[in-house]
């Protein structure tokens, strides 16, 4: 599976570099910056690009913009974003369009290595990967008023935001150590009171959700 990496910081742009290699990942190319990005997404065609929101020249959102033309060049293009903190505007951004294979995590999940490795192949094999925090953060600031989401049960909303990280029916029912049907459930019910049909595809129920909860800000 080959990479493209961008991440300003040299130290942690070679600890991931030797990390991802150690768990079998073909490193197409490791940047430092924008202009470096966009040449390597255009000449590499990557499996996967793991790239730093904030990257020279600008130190704004240089990766996430070169990340994004990228993907409008070729759809689909698998992207994991990360971010030093929850940048509430580029997740939506990121998940603007619909298409799969994205994630946000914030820089502290890379020194978690086994969630880190599990988010690069989720998104390169089309799921989405979102940070527990992004997720909390975009559920939070849905109005008060809004009836759709305030029907839901506390565990209905602990469904919604594992369903959110882009994780299946049988992995949610694992980490609530509850039944795959106590799951399907809950789920049918969750998609009900949003009023959006169920789907059995992740990424597009998570994108369906997300957008649902996101929409009209």
């Amino acid at each position: 599976m080959r990479v493209v990496l961008a991440e300003d910081l040299f130290l942690l742009r070679d600890g991931l570099v030797r990390m991802l290699e150690a768990y079998g990942f073909e490193i197409a190319a490791a940047v430092g910056s924008g202009p470096e990005l966009a040449r390597a997404l255009a000449e590499s065609a990557p499996d996967v690009a793991v790239v730093d929101v904030r990257l020279p020249p600008t130190q704004t959102d240089e990766g996430l913009q070169c990340a994004l033309a990228a993907r409008r060049e070729r759809p689909g293009l698998p992207v994991l974003v990360l971010s030093q903190h929850v940048e509430q505007l580029y997740a939506r951004e990121l998940l603007a369009d619909g298409d799969g294979g994205i994630g946000y995590l914030l820089k502290d999940r890379v020194f978690d290595t086994d969630q880190f490795v599990d988010a690069v192949r989720r998104v390169a094999a089309g799921g989405t990967a979102m940070d527990p925090q992004v997720i909390q953060q975009l559920l939070s600031r849905r109005s008060a008023g809004d009836r759709g989401l305030a029907r839901l049960t506390p565990r209905e909303r602990e469904v919604l935001e594992l369903m959110a990280q882009g994780r299946s029916n049988a992995g949610i029912a694992a980490q609530l150590v509850v039944t795959e049907r106590a799951i399907a459930k809950h789920t049918s019910n969750i998609f009900g009171k949003l009023g959006l049909e169920v789907s059995d595809d992740d990424n597009r129920r998570v994108l369906a959700v997300l957008a649902h909860l996101d929409r009209d800000r």
